[in-house]
């Protein structure tokens, strides 16, 4: 078997919302499909992937280096040792290839678009939801019938007050979540401490994360942790600067609620040096690197026996990103629990269309690969590549 085309596009996906660092009116989307020659109801099997969510586009970088690669490659070179499907880890030592070591940046996610096509493909060919074939090859075999979930909100927007804050935590919960993360950094304190509180008219404070999007120097850090400190917080997320692990470790000494970082952490590498300089505490601290932003699932897997070397459990591990690649690699890998984003970062944000939420946790759906055909505003955008899912 062998990969037949590989095609791309970029789409807009902007929203008038913003975090603390960035809005994200004019966010694109990179979209990727892997056509093989694997034949399924009279079609070729086609894997899909995407560039992740407060990413934009990297499809120049697929285009220019990453895809030529793979299409000029042996394809038995691309193959598990059977032959009867890729073999993930194999095409991405291909598209890696002339790559220096380090400069992750925009590469990672690149790199991250193309590995979820082509898992999503092999999972396809062995006529398996992505999360089974994942616990089968790479994690602990058994896969629970639901993960925990939490649900990402609490944008900013124009003319979006308390009311408005109020009536979106409430439909959340409505929708089954339990655990909500709101965004803080973008106001004065005062404005973030009279929005807290109004969520937390709804929300037991063991219920409610915050998320500073990196936004905050030393001072500013130390500050909103004195003021979050006696709120009893789910987690204080990204204080400051994604690599500056000396404010980090200097808040885990400073703050004694549980902290989360590392979705802007782009490799194993990145992953090593936040424990080794970071000063999170495994027993209480949470992980939450984005395998749609860092090299993707191969990675991802690379990752997850770091932290285990580190003394880490992958329950400490909550995958940023909200979509359905974090949902099953969460469920195939054995890790803690996922992120969704159910209303923003459309198309790829949230999961398959009726999947059940309730009291916290997310069901797992019964569809081979990814299941993104079982999203409908996602289908309708992935068939603009011009293919047909097989």
């Amino acid at each position: 078997m062998r990969i037949t085309d590989i095609k791309d596009m970029t789409l807009s996906t902007g929203e008038k919302r913003s975090n603390a660092m960035m809005d994200f009116s004019d966010m694109t989307t990179g979209f990727v499909a892997v056509v093989t020659d694997v034949m399924r109801d009279g079609r070729p099997v086609v894997g899909y992937g995407f560039s992740g969510t407060g990413r934009y586009s990297q499809n120049a970088i697929c285009r220019d280096r990453m895809i030529p690669r793979i299409m000029a490659a042996d394809p038995d070179t691309l193959q598990n040792d059977a032959g009867d499907n890729l073999d993930p880890f194999r095409v991405w030592d291909c598209m890696m290839q002339k790559e220096k070591p380090g400069g992750h940046g925009d590469r990672a996610v690149a790199a991250a678009t193309l590995d979820m096509a082509v898992w999503d493909a092999a999972a396809k060919i062995a006529g398996q939801p992505l999360y089974r074939y994942l616990a089968d090859n790479y994690g602990k075999s058994s896969v629970p019938d639901r993960v925990p979930v939490y649900v990402g909100g609490g944008y900013y927007a124009p003319g979006r007050g308390l009311p408005e804050l109020q009536d979106e935590i409430r439909g959340h919960l409505d929708d089954g979540f339990v655990v909500v993360k709101m965004k803080i950094g973008g106001a004065p304190l005062d404005e973030d401490l009279k929005r807290l509180d109004a969520v937390l008219e709804i929300v037991p404070s063991d219920n409610l994360a915050v998320d500073a999007n990196g936004r905050f120097d030393h001072a500013a850090a130390m500050q909103y942790a004195d003021a979050l400190a006696p709120l009893g917080l789910r987690w204080f997320e990204e204080p400051g600067f994604p690599l500056d692990f000396d404010l980090q470790a200097e808040v885990a000494r400073h703050y004694d609620g549980p902290l989360a970082t590392g979705e802007n952490l782009l490799s194993m590498w990145d992953a090593k040096n936040l424990l080794r300089y970071g000063g999170l505490r495994l027993e209480k601290d949470y992980l939450q690197f984005d395998c749609a932003l860092s090299y993707g699932i191969c990675e991802y897997i690379r990752t997850i026996d770091m932290i285990e070397d580190h003394g880490w459990s992958r329950q400490r591990l909550y995958p940023h990103g909200g979509h359905l690649l974090s949902l099953h690699i969460t469920a195939g890998l054995g890790l803690g629990g996922t992120e969704a984003y159910p209303r923003t970062h459309q198309p790829v944000g949230g999961f398959t269309d009726g999947l059940t939420i309730a009291d916290g946790y997310v069901g797992l759906p019964d569809i081979p690969g990814l299941g993104f055909e079982g999203k409908s505003n996602l289908y309708e955008t992935l068939k603009r590549l011009g293919t047909e899912p097989g």
